[in-house]
């Protein structure tokens, strides 16, 4: 497991948009931190670093946000709410990881049974100093 440490937000921008030219049509990265950890920041410059333009916004209660400005389609999920990998299946999570374009999935590990063998995952955790993140990636 890859370990990255971001002071701050820039460091956080600058791995969001690394990490976006990176991904892949077909690619799922699964976002698994506390609340405040920065799932939603990092998801804004991944779709910063993909060249959407419209306003990232956390999907709470709509469960999804999609983007279609960028190189790639992004669609952002928050599973936070979903009561089990069932409410996944209902809202039909599962036929987005096949459309070409990218998932982001905050708290992904609340419907791990149902993520893609090859997702990519980012364990979020508060670092020690103020405002540092670390980030444990899968891939």
């Amino acid at each position: 497991m890859r370990e990255y440490t971001m002071k701050n937000e820039a460091d956080t921008a600058e791995f969001g948009k690394e990490l976006a030219d990176e991904l892949k049509a077909g690619d799922v990265l699964g976002l698994i931190g506390d609340l405040g950890t920065g799932k939603t920041t990092l998801t804004k410059y991944i779709a910063e670093g993909l060249g959407i333009t419209e306003t990232i916004t956390s999907p709470t209660f709509t469960i999804v946000n999609e983007y279609y400005s960028g190189r790639l389609p992004l669609f952002h999920f928050d599973a936070y709410r979903l009561e089990s990998e069932g409410d996944a299946f209902e809202i039909g999570m599962e036929e987005y990881f096949d459309r070409e374009g990218v998932c982001v999935i905050e708290w992904a590990d609340m419907i791990a049974e149902i993520l893609p063998e090859d997702a990519k995952l980012i364990i979020m955790e508060y670092g020690k100093a103020e405002g540092e993140r670390i980030y444990r990636c899968t891939f």
